[in-house]
């Protein structure tokens, strides 16, 4: 009877958006807190690097401190003066950020679990 039923069109048929609307309100989650935010910090970052100029007291991502001497190939290199005879080249991607603004996060170790 269930099968007649059914082939004739007397069922009630679900769809349309509310079939979909755990769908888009999952992606509208995942959108707002996730990748907004990690946009938005990769944006602060690129701007920070374009601002460097020499004399800025910096962190890098390994932690050394220092301050930066001057630039090499076009900005991509940063010859940082840690002490008075002591000169190192890094990145300009492994630049953490200016001294007084850096957390703890920005330069963390990841450690393995045993």
């Amino acid at each position: 009877m269930e099968i007649v039923y059914a082939m004739a069109g007397g069922g009630e048929q679900g769809g349309g958006f509310a079939m979909y609307f755990p769908f888009v309100l999952i992606m509208f989650v995942i959108y707002f807190f996730m990748i907004r935010p990690q946009t938005k910090r990769q944006k602060e970052k690129k701007n920070m690097h374009e601002a460097l100029k020499k004399g800025d007291k910096i962190v890098t991502i390994g932690g050394i401190h220092g301050t930066i001497a001057g630039f090499k190939d076009k900005g991509k290199l940063i010859l940082v003066k840690t002490s008075k005879t002591g000169d190192i080249t890094v990145n300009q991607s492994a630049i953490a950020g200016l001294a007084g603004n850096v957390s703890e996060n920005d330069t963390s170790v990841v450690e393995e679990q045993a």
